[in-house]
């Protein structure tokens, strides 16, 4: 019988018992600062030392993490995340600029191979650049606050038909052929929301306030201008990202709204209202990729089975480990991600699926994810394996595509499969506006750090209204339309964590493009490029991919062309 069991690395320098208690944690931190190191081998030796209690220590967290946000109800849950949070991060910050230090100073550090240890160098020097004693407190603050978004959230649910759906199960009715069916959908989801719409509002002033103060600290105008240098955006700058907005307003918003009056036209209706976008214009029920969650799971392996053996072991790996929690429910927080864990080698994917064709590109889209965090398990340090988010999200949009030619495990019916992917292609050119969207509000929130609650959403209004607003009439749903960003979890959670998705679509077109011309060189080609880790920049690991690191408009025009060609192709089959 086939062995599907992880096998954890054993440990070297922590005991195999090692408890994530403060008295075991304290001694281990003390010992690596008080090391005498004589040797460049030394040093090196030290650094793998410290990578197996970094490594050790994101694990625990993750877990506490996960098991949070699939209970957010679960209070014991939340104190055991809360634990780490409070008591050993903000004791843990101060000990590992220390270390920090204590690796720059090191008189062997010119020793090392440059080649190696530029990245992890590079990020060393910039955290302790940006390290602020009186900042601990205040990242411990923020944390716990942005944990009350997905309490938040994870209570909402709605009444349809006197029956009780979260969110994201009864979004599924936004697919719906019956026009009332999706208003009455669209309805009590947009009302439900905006119930919480100030309790949200007053959660992100103090977010907003907090983060504001962190970058003053730090020496910064702007927490916008402290996250360019804490994210590492090495590779590019404010004024690269208000270039690729202005690329996206120039060559996808009007594509976007030629497809928009055709699904006007299509559904003969004057006007577009919000429960007119996800129904298919071809009259035809929404696409049902698959029956229930455990569906889901078996499905992905076939179908990353068929992509390459390599790959549907891996799922198939994190299934017989239990590494999945894919089902939509009450209490669970909403999204879903790919969360590595650093000892284990493996991931854990965290979804809500409603049995819809979203799903599946959620599930192949984590399934990226997945891949990059087996094959950067065996890389040397944990700093490696922590890669930037525009290589972690090449990883995973690169994957939705690529595995497009191996969505006959999810769609026996060739029409259906080509419906699929044609709505597919058309959802990755409707992400550029809505990622131009979310990042420019971002640079704004933070350069008017003094902004009313007013003001913003005036500013929303305005930056949505440039890249279309969804091509929908929101007159008569002005208030919706105003808190639209507030179900964006990236703002609450992950400030700043947007324009990846920008940068990555058009990687991952670059990718599927290449792949289209050369499957195997093309998979050879992103397999590679994930390989690396974090121990080459950006530009590099895109150029091992094959691709170019580059959102000007030319290059944005260039890709748009090819999606719509690759659109034309389908509607010609």
């Amino acid at each position: 019988m086939e062995d599907l069991s992880i096998k954890k690395k054993k440990r070297s320098y922590l005991s195999s018992n090692f408890e994530m208690t403060w008295e075991q944690i304290e001694p281990v931190f003390q010992e690596l600062q008080n090391r005498l190191i004589h040797s460049a081998a030394e040093l090196e030796q030290w650094l793998k030392d410290r990578s197996e209690l970094e490594a050790a220590l994101e694990e625990d967290f993750a877990w506490r993490y996960i098991r949070m946000t699939c209970d957010t109800t679960n209070e014991k849950l939340l104190a055991d995340f809360q634990y780490f949070a409070t008591e050993i991060e903000p004791k843990v910050a101060p000990l590992n600029n220390e270390l920090n230090k204590k690796l720059i100073d090191s008189p062997y550090l010119d020793q090392l191979d440059e080649q190696k240890y530029f990245i992890l160098i590079r990020s060393t020097r910039k955290a302790l650049e940006l390290f602020r004693e009186e900042n601990i407190a205040l990242q411990t603050e923020i944390q716990l606050e942005q944990q009350k978004y997905q309490s938040i959230t994870g209570a909402m649910s709605v009444q349809l038909n006197y029956q009780e759906y979260t969110l994201e199960q009864a979004s599924v009715f936004l697919k719906d052929l019956n026009r009332e069916t999706r208003q009455q959908a669209w309805q009590a989801i947009s009302q439900r929301r905006l119930q919480d719409k100030v309790q949200l509002n007053d959660l992100f002033n103090r977010l907003l306030k907090l983060r504001h103060q962190v970058a003053i600290n730090a020496g910064f105008d702007n927490f916008r201008d402290y996250m360019f240098q804490a994210l590492g955006r090495f590779d590019y700058t404010p004024e690269d990202c208000f270039r690729f907005h202005e690329a996206i307003e120039k060559e996808v918003v009007p594509v976007l709204r030629m497809q928009a009056d055709a699904r006007k036209q299509a559904l003969k209706l004057p006007s577009l209202q919000p429960w007119d976008t996800e129904v298919d214009i071809s009259g035809k029920p929404a696409l049902k990729p698959f029956a229930n969650g455990q569906e889901l799971i078996d499905k992905t392996i076939d179908c990353f089975d068929k992509l390459d053996n390599f790959l549907g072991e891996r799922i198939k790996t994190m299934k017989a480990n239990g590494l999945f929690d894919v089902e939509s429910r009450k209490g669970k927080a909403p999204g879903g991600y790919n969360y590595p864990l650093a000892e284990t080698g493996a991931p854990f994917i965290f979804m809500n699926s409603a049995n819809t064709f979203r799903d599946l590109t959620t599930m192949v889209h984590e399934g990226g994810h997945a891949i990059h965090t087996f094959v950067t398990a065996d890389l040397d340090l944990n700093d490696f394996k922590l890669c930037p988010s525009e290589v972690a999200e090449l990883a995973s949009m690169s994957m939705e595509l690529i595995s497009m030619d191996h969505w006959d495990a999810f769609f026996s019916d060739a029409e259906e499969l080509k419906r699929a992917k044609r709505d597919q292609l058309k959802d990755v050119l409707k992400t550029l506006p809505w990622v131009a969207v979310v990042d420019q509000f971002q640079h704004w929130i933070y350069t008017h750090p003094e902004h009313t609650t007013a003001e913003r959403n005036t500013a929303w209004k305005e930056i949505f209204e440039r890249f279309g607003a969804n091509f929908i009439d929101w007159s008569e749903h002005a208030d919706a339309a105003a808190y639209l960003w507030q179900k964006q979890l990236h703002i609450f959670e992950v400030p700043f964590y947007y324009i990846e998705y920008g940068i990555a679509q058009l990687g991952a077109i670059a990718v599927w493009k290449n792949y289209k011309g050369n499957p195997e060189k093309g998979l050879n080609s992103y397999l590679n490029a994930l390989k690396l880790g974090y121990t080459k920049t950006i530009r590099e690991i895109y150029e091992t991919a094959g691709i170019r690191f580059d959102f000007s408009a030319d290059h944005v025009q260039e890709l748009v062309a090819f999606v719509q060609n690759e659109l034309a192709k389908l509607d010609q089959e």
